[in-house]
């Protein structure tokens, strides 16, 4: 039910029609023909550019071809009221007040599938957040969490099977010095030990937690030898540190359908196994890679390793598989983790990354083609850095010092709605500044307010008159009749599909909370308009009230409420 798309086919074959009368030419493809808003400056429905793209290859000038379809436009659709030409030969058109009842109902019968799109099915693989699980989610990772939250909902509204999956890097060093760091932690608690002063140990009081929880427990006993008592430790402080993480992504609204461990993969040799299959297709080898660029790592030297030869794939250099050791390294496990998805057949997978990691996307790309044949999509988002102020001052963020502002201290703060709708207030790839004041306040400033303040007023207009907003009005010996401002709401109602195929098929859900505020805004404007002027207000003195009126509040609700559903938004009946 997207008005722009629809009304591009029509032209479009119409179009075809015209050219079988002769009255015009037409080339072989016709892609650049669109359909969209006019200009605010034209009073108008819809626009048209059918009269300049043709012009030249019907030998006219786009004014002139453009009256010609004019008139054969005005013939054949019924429910046009009048088309004006506009410099250099936009068609722009005005719908007759039947169309826009007949839009109206169906917008309110489609209800909370309005605006999807479900033509054509697709299995998505999410994955998000994956932050080492060596301790909370800070705001560093709020915002990936959000757009990969946010971005499931989405395609699901579409339709598409989605699974949205952490992938938890439970193996190597971080994860050795996390557990040391609990350890010594257990031995301050039951030992009195003062805790090492050592710069690469975990000091935040999590870690103080976890050792509590542990110690609580008594399931690890003998602590005088930590290599005794590595691998039970690993199991129980991971247990709490990733439960600590689902929590925090609880706090967020936010659970996801599926964890994958690197451990689990290593311990199963499905990384051996990955790599073998890529070495028997020749993408990987033994060589040597030239020095990195800049100054050296200390002990660095040339040496023979394994390697990925993703340069194959339009990677910048071939990478290490192996290190000096002979262990993997993170990207071999990453490319094993890759493989296990393909293997489970997704037609597209995304991984939502965060600012440090997007020198990393060529390389995993490349691995993917190599996996997959180059028959599997994978798309990166990256989730740009957010940046705090309180009182115009920034916080800032330190994971190994245990001073950075949590998840869970952001949202006690501000609450789950602001910070969904505010962490996708930009485009992802841009950086974000959040201003702890500006997302508490009451007014036009703050947009998630805004928008939930849209949909309490609409409903108190249902509750004054004692209706039930979800109960259809019916129009019984009443003319449906809408004024100008009233149509400008409807016009930007009948956006809202568009909206969601643009924000789908660019991954962009950013837009989704742009939308919802230009729309409510148009609401508000015209709501401040009947405190000052009775013929704009819903509700008379005498209690009446308009019907036409009322359904354009039913599908106003609507979209707010698939709007807010998409993002993970709460839209409160009063305020």
């Amino acid at each position: 039910m997207n008005l722009f798309l629809d009304y591009q086919k029509k032209f479009l074959d119409y179009l075809k029609i015209l050219k079988k009368k002769k009255i015009i030419d037409l080339p072989v493809n016709l892609k650049s023909l669109t359909v969209e808003l006019p200009p605010k400056a034209h009073v108008a429905d819809v626009s048209c550019n059918a009269a300049m793209i043709l012009a030249k290859f019907n030998k006219k000038t786009p004014l002139d071809l453009a009256y010609i379809l004019k008139k054969e436009f005005l013939e054949n659709f019924k429910e046009f009221e009048k088309i004006d030409v506009a410099k250099p030969g936009f068609l722009n058109i005005n719908f007759k007040i039947n169309f826009w009842k007949n839009y109206l109902f169906k917008v309110i019968e489609s209800n909370t599938n309005y605006g999807s799109n479900r033509n054509l099915q697709q299995k998505y693989n999410i994955e998000f957040v994956s932050a080492n699980p060596t301790g909370p989610l800070h705001v560093g990772h709020c915002r990936g969490a959000i757009l990969g939250d946010v971005l499931s909902n989405l395609l699901k509204f579409n339709g598409h099977l989605v699974t949205k999956e952490y992938y938890v890097n439970d193996y190597g060093e971080q994860i050795k010095t996390f557990v040391l760091s609990v350890y010594h932690r257990i031995l301050e608690i039951t030992e009195k030990k003062a805790f090492p002063l050592d710069k690469n140990l975990y000091p935040g009081d999590y870690i103080i937690e976890i050792a509590k929880k542990i110690v609580r427990k008594k399931n690890i006993k003998n602590l005088k030898n930590f290599d005794h008592v590595y691998e039970k430790l690993v199991k129980e402080s991971l247990k709490f540190s990733i439960d600590l993480i689902k929590s925090n992504l609880d706090d967020l609204g936010i659970k996801h359908d599926n964890f994958v461990h690197e451990s689990e993969l290593i311990k199963s040799e499905f990384v051996s196994k990955t790599i073998k299959k890529l070495q028997k297709d020749n993408y990987v080898y033994e060589g040597k890679l030239p020095p990195p660029k800049g100054e050296l790592p200390k002990n660095w030297k040339i040496r023979d390793q394994l390697l990925f030869n993703s340069t194959l794939f339009g990677d910048d250099t071939d990478r290490a598989l192996q290190k000096e050791d002979k262990t993997w390294t993170y990207f071999a496990s990453d490319i094993a983790y890759h493989a296990h998805k393909i293997n489970r057949n997704f037609d597209i997978l995304i991984n939502i990354l965060g600012a440090d990691h997007a020198g990393y996307i060529k390389r995993i790309t490349s691995a993917v083609r190599a996996i997959s044949k180059n028959e599997v999509n994978l798309v990166c988002k990256v989730s740009q850095l957010v940046k705090l102020f309180k009182k115009g001052k920034p916080f800032k963020m330190s994971k190994r010092k245990g001073d950075y502002i949590t998840v869970e201290d952001l949202v006690k703060e501000v609450g789950k709605d602001s910070v969904r709708f505010m962490m996708l207030n930009r485009n992802s790839d841009v950086e974000l500044n959040f201003d702890f004041e500006k997302v508490t306040e009451k007014s036009k400033d703050n947009p998630v307010f805004y928008v939930q303040y849209a949909y309490a007023r609409i409903n108190s207009i249902f509750a004054a008159l004692k209706l039930d907003i979800k109960n259809v009005i019916k129009l019984v010996n009443e003319d449906f009749t809408l004024n100008q401002h009233e149509i400008e709401i409807l016009k930007k109602i009948s956006e809202w599909p568009r909206c969601v195929e643009i924000s789908s098929l660019k991954l962009e859900p950013h837009r989704i909370p742009f939308y919802l505020y230009d729309l409510v805004t148009l609401f508000h404007s015209y709501w401040n308009l009947g405190q000052k002027n009775k013929e704009f207000r819903f509700i008379l003195q005498d209690n009446s009230f308009n019907n036409s009126r009322l359904l354009l509040l039913q599908a106003l609700s609507m979209v707010i409420i698939n709007g807010m559903s998409i993002l993970g938004v709460s839209t409160p009946k009063s305020m």
